[in-house]
């Protein structure tokens, strides 16, 4: 992928240099399998006479991974050599900076996020995605009504982002049953 403007998503994320190729990252073969196709699906979503130029086909969604495994295992790498096979940037995402006390500002925010992101064909990583997407609790107050609504937002714009965001997991177990159905991968990273 190419096309990339790393200064556009420096406002809500931040660039990983982090460079990694499938031999350094170490995972069964069944995961880098996984991996891999993952590639070969994001390579599928682009015309065919631009595929050497990686335009995302619009009104596409395009794909949302899981990455599940203790901290210090090898998610950011992996996360790095599908940039790097894809040839596109990696960026973190800061969710404090995209999160604003004032209704509506972090939506506002968030699709700047996914828009910036798509034009430059960047992977979104969110790293403890356990945080965000946890189990779901009853709301009791308004702050929590309204984080529900930021959360509520942020599956809507992951759903149909047009390209590819990786989530990052200390365990699958924590996460929100009505959330995992909307994945499509998941990569075991021990």
């Amino acid at each position: 992928m190419s096309n990339n403007n790393p200064k556009a998503l420096d406002a809500f994320a931040q660039q990983l240099h982090v460079k990694a190729t499938w031999e350094q990252v170490p995972l069964p073969p069944a995961e880098l399998a996984v991996l891999r196709q993952i590639v070969r699906d994001m390579k599928l979503r682009q015309p065919a006479g631009k595929r050497a130029v990686s335009q995302p086909i619009r009104g596409q969604s395009g794909v949302v991974a899981i990455f599940d495994g203790p901290s210090g295992s090898a998610r950011t790498m992996a996360a790095a050599a599908l940039a790097h096979d894809l040839g596109t940037n990696l960026y973190r995402v800061d969710l404090s900076a995209a999160v604003n006390k004032y209704i509506g500002e972090t939506e506002k925010n968030l699709a700047q996020l996914f828009d910036q992101a798509e034009r430059s064909q960047a992977i979104l990583f969110f790293d403890e995605a356990d945080a965000l997407f946890g189990k779901r609790s009853e709301v009791k107050d308004t702050h929590g009504r309204y984080a529900s609504l930021d959360v509520g937002y942020l599956l809507q714009r992951l759903e149909t982002f047009n390209g590819l965001a990786i989530l990052a997991s200390n365990s699958r177990t924590q996460l929100d049953e009505t959330f995992l159905r909307r994945i499509r991968y998941f990569v075991n990273i021990q």
